[in-house]
């Protein structure tokens, strides 16, 4: 099974998403590993289902709060909180030796679903701005608390830098 020429349905995102006018004719930015989306599944939206890496060097990354550079949590609500977590998964990606584009995995960790959903369309604009179109496979997952009690979102993330 190779990639899907293009992962989101016909009419782009779903209502409560991101409107189709946000997006450029190809919504898929170029990988070295190939993302599978089987049309058994129901089309994804903003992720992909799998993801098969290229041969290469695997990076874990830990997970990303708001924390600024003092290892303190630098942002107040949720949008802001995944502007700064997500940089933070960049920077340690690129740190590593690794570019956006080689993220296999990311894992959204929040205490607030329902204003994650809410803030979808700003959540979409801040991923983009910082991942492009590269969409790795993804959950999110409602948790009760976090290590920090005031952070409100937490991103896990695994990349292959291939060979």
């Amino acid at each position: 099974m190779g990639p899907e020429p293009n992962a989101f349905p016909p009419d782009g995102f779903p209502p409560d998403g991101f409107p189709p006018d946000e997006f450029p004719p190809n919504p898929m930015l170029p990988t070295p590993h190939t993302l599978v989306n089987p049309p058994e599944l129901g089309p994804p939206v903003g992720f992909s289902h799998a993801v098969v890496t290229a041969p290469g060097t695997t990076v874990h990354l830990a997970g990303q709060i708001a924390s600024g550079v003092d290892g303190r949590l630098a942002a107040e609500g949720l949008t802001a909180q995944f502007d700064l977590a997500l940089a933070n998964v960049v920077t340690a990606v690129r740190a590593a030796g690794a570019a956006p584009e080689h993220l296999v995995t990311l894992t959204v960790y929040t205490t607030d679903v329902s204003g994650y959903r809410a803030a979808a369309r700003e959540i979409g604009r801040i991923y983009r701005r910082h991942l492009g179109r590269h969409y790795p496979a993804m959950a999110l997952f409602g948790v009760t608390e976090l290590y920090d009690p005031e952070a409100l979102v937490e991103l896990v993330g695994l990349a292959v830098i291939p060979d």
